[in-house]
């Protein structure tokens, strides 16, 4: 990889003012050291000593001297350092790598879901695709068919190579460090600050560990770092717009973001950081007014198409292939819609159901909101309100899902050998709930959460009732047929308006509290919203004996509704990880325990028979990550403070290596941590690990900053203040390897490691 030896400008002309000037070189270096031919500085050095001899004899000097090792190394160094600790990194990350043969913490989750992908089994989770499709490529790489539970603790089966699993994981970490190194030379640190930057991410226990096991996380932060790496790259190509190498770097940059979104939605953060700066870009370039109109679209177009259109590919292609492969139905099944579960193979929903619904026919209605449940009731009782049985959405199949379509109670009683009715549009039924015989039902009382809306509930029986039993049919449509005059399974959408009160039958995204098991609160919305699709249903199972059995699967569900419907049911649900008061969660932690390093995570039991991790961080990485985000800021008001006195010591080329290499790296921090703090739902350690990342690079700015005088003064001086650096963060590392590595036996060998009561390695 090159690296371009100074900046530009971006976007402004260069009388522009200062504040508005963008990457200006600065004097001629690489990585922090000034670049002279070898040939001319010898030649310099040879005239001071032997100035006589070089005036009378210069035809002596006529070979080139020899390139020593030294200079063949720092010649070279951009390609061998990163190859070295990347071959570190490798070890750190892999050694003894398969001595724990239990499942460990989340590996219970990603690795049953790279089952599931192996089984080709439709499953739900609350993170997009990539990352667990890549934990099931794992799997067939080592051979594995899928069979394994992976229940927490359980010991691997000896024909599972969990070993090549865990290696597949541990590479998207390792590959990290070298990306760290030309990401830190992008950014125009000294070769020192470039060091230490790779050194920091290498020897971050935290990252080391987790990179260990079958989990996300290593993805997450691979795919981070390549968009972060390309993104430098791409700013330091700003002279050489529309170039072959600069579009190279501009779609490489989607391509990653829309990779690092489709692992986890926390890759939206470092989408926003890339936003920020696009944005920032093109402001600049707008304010440009030399620059000719059509280069200033043509920037836009190809930020749109870089920047916007290609992650969106990206993105909805993992789906594309999330859907290919999961054919088969699985556990997953409810949270999608009715249509697309009744095409996936070995599926029980609309087997062999009546196209037509009668009175008399017993079957289950599912809300077509995106991640809608089943209409569903169960003896349990509001504690507040009507205090008569609820009535929820419930994602899961069971018994209490059935109902059964009964004629109102103006109509003639239902006999089950009566002739055949078909309730269609605006006809008024009864919906009957086949387990506890009462009637789906609604008053003029307040829902238990959403208080605007009316109560539902389950009231009387097939005799005792009124006519706050009665819902009158609205068919919105039909992909079968234009025939509104019959319900249809799969195929009919339709509304059910409560005839007394005119509210609307509705199940949105609010969670009932544990009374009600956290299911979906279903409500009677008083507006009349026809767009609303959470107050659209459809009848997903069917059974009468009295009617012949159908085929309502033959029709498809599109593939961009069944995006949209899976990524909603998603969010809906990652809203719902919230704290549950009735129970402790001793993993988890809160935002600000994070940069401190206050607390860690027990990655196992503690038994002494159980090889140990300890999820924690590197102390030296850590805090001095966290203190140079305070001492960043306080670099910039004092900046602030002398310019606005009339101080002019910094150049154009140091604004912006403040702007583009501290700032962006602060704001990214800000962007992946910030969230966390207004976040409702439960937190844990390892989700601080992106944010540390632009917590170092800030780190690596603030010393790389502050040394530059030390740098000018004396080289000596300032590897000796490196070297220190180097070696804390070593010795750190390797004083709390065991954590990283596997603690065998009793725990309180490590007694030594517990600084703080949070730490609880040896309890």
């Amino acid at each position: 990889m090159t690296v371009t030896q100074g900046g530009q400008t971006t976007g402004t002309a260069q009388d522009s003012q200062v504040l508005r000037r963008r990457n200006v070189p600065e004097q001629s270096r690489s990585n922090g050291s000034a670049t002279q031919p070898p040939e001319e500085e010898d030649q310099k050095k040879s005239q001071m000593v032997h100035p006589s001899r070089s005036l009378k004899m210069p035809k002596l000097i006529v070979l080139k001297p020899r390139t020593s090792i030294l200079q063949s190394l720092d010649e070279w160094e951009f390609l061998i350092a990163p190859l070295l600790f990347t071959l570190v990194s490798f070890f750190t990350r892999m050694y003894k790598i398969g001595l724990s043969n239990i499942v460990t913490w989340d590996e219970a989750h990603f690795g049953k879901f790279g089952s599931h992908y192996l089984k080709r089994e439709f499953y739900f989770d609350v993170h997009p695709p990539l990352g667990k499709m890549l934990v099931g490529l794992s799997g067939y790489m080592a051979g594995y068919n899928g069979s394994f539970e992976f229940k927490s603790g359980e010991t691997y089966p000896e024909e599972l190579n969990y070993t090549f699993m865990r290696l597949f994981n541990s590479t998207f970490g390792a590959l990290c460090v070298p990306l760290a190194y030309y990401t830190a030379r992008e950014l125009n640190f000294r070769r020192s600050t470039v060091w230490l930057v790779t050194l920091m991410v290498l020897c971050e226990n935290s990252y080391a560990t987790i990179s260990r096991f079958i989990l996300l996380d290593s993805m997450l932060l691979f795919f981070t770092f390549t968009t972060i790496l390309c993104w430098a790259r791409f700013h330091r190509l700003q002279k050489q717009s529309f170039s072959m190498e600069w579009f190279f770097w501009l779609f490489l940059t989607g391509i990653s973001i829309g990779c690092v979104t489709s692992v986890k939605w926390v890759g939206l953060f470092c989408t926003a950081l890339v936003g920020l700066y696009t944005a920032e870009d093109l402001w600049n370039k707008f304010g440009d007014l030399g620059m000719p109109k059509t280069t200033l679209a043509s920037h836009l177009v190809a930020r749109v198409a870089g920047l916007i259109v290609v992650p969106c590919l990206v993105y909805m292609f993992s789906f594309w292939v999330h859907f290919l492969v999961l054919e088969n139905s699985g556990p997953g099944d409810a949270q999608m819609s009715s249509l697309f579960q009744a095409n996936l193979r070995g599926t029980e929903v609309g087997k062999d159901s009546p196209l037509e619904v009668a009175y008399g026919s017993r079957a289950t209605i599912k809300n077509m909101g995106y991640g809608g449940g089943l209409l569903h009731s169960h003896v349990q009782t509001y504690p507040e309100g009507s205090q008569q049985q609820q009535v929820t959405c419930y994602h899961h199949k069971d018994a209490n899902n059935d109902w059964f379509f009964y004629p109102n109670r103006d109509e003639p009683v239902y006999q089950p050998d009566s002739p055949l009715i078909y309730p269609g549009d605006k006809t008024v039924i009864r919906l009957i709930h086949s387990q506890t015989g009462r009637n789906l039902h609604s008053h003029a009382v307040s829902a238990p959460v959403t208080k605007g809306d009316y109560e539902v509930s389950s009231y009387g029986n097939t005799t005792v009732g009124d006519n706050k039993d009665h819902w009158t049919v609205e068919v919105v449509s039909d992909a079968a047929s234009r025939d509104r005059s019959k319900i249809r399974t799969l195929t009919t959408s339709f509304r059910l308006r409560h005839t007394a009160l005119g509210c609307y039958l509705r199940a949105g995204t609010v969670n009932l509290p544990q009374w009600g098991f956290k299911q979906i609160e279903v409500t009677c919305v008083k507006q009349n919203n026809p767009r609303d699709v959470y107050t659209h249903w459809n009848v997903e199972a069917h059974w009468n004996e009295r009617l012949p059995a159908g085929d309502p699967g033959s029709y498809k569900s599109p593939f961009f509704r069944d995006f949209i419907h899976l990524n909603v049911a998603m969010m809906t649900s990652n809203n719902a990880l919230v704290p549950d008061p009735d129970k402790q969660d001793d993993l988890a932690s809160q935002f600000w325990q994070w940069p401190i390093l206050h607390v860690g995570l027990r990655m196992c039991g503690w038994d002494d028979h159980i090889v140990k991790y300890f999820l924690l961080g590197n102390p030296a990485v850590y805090w001095s990550s966290s203190l140079s985000l305070l001492v960043f800021g306080g670099l910039v008001a004092w900046y602030l403070i002398r310019w606005q006195r009339g101080y002019d010591e910094l150049k154009p080329a140091d604004i912006d290596h403040i702007h583009y290499s501290g700032l962006y790296p602060v704001a990214g921090w800000f962007l992946h941590y910030l969230p966390f703090v207004a976040m409702a739902r439960v937190t844990y350690v390892h989700h601080y690990y992106p944010a540390l990342y632009f917590a170092i690079l800030t780190a690596g700015f603030m010393l790389d900053w502050t040394t530059r005088p030390l740098a000018r003064k004396d080289r000596r001086i300032e590897w000796a203040v490196y070297g220190l650096a180097y070696a804390i963060v070593i010795g750190l590392f390797v004083l709390f390897r065991a954590i990283v590595f596997g603690m065998e036996g009793k725990s309180q060998q490590w007694r030594h490691l517990k600084w703080f009561d949070k730490w609880r390695i040896s309890d």
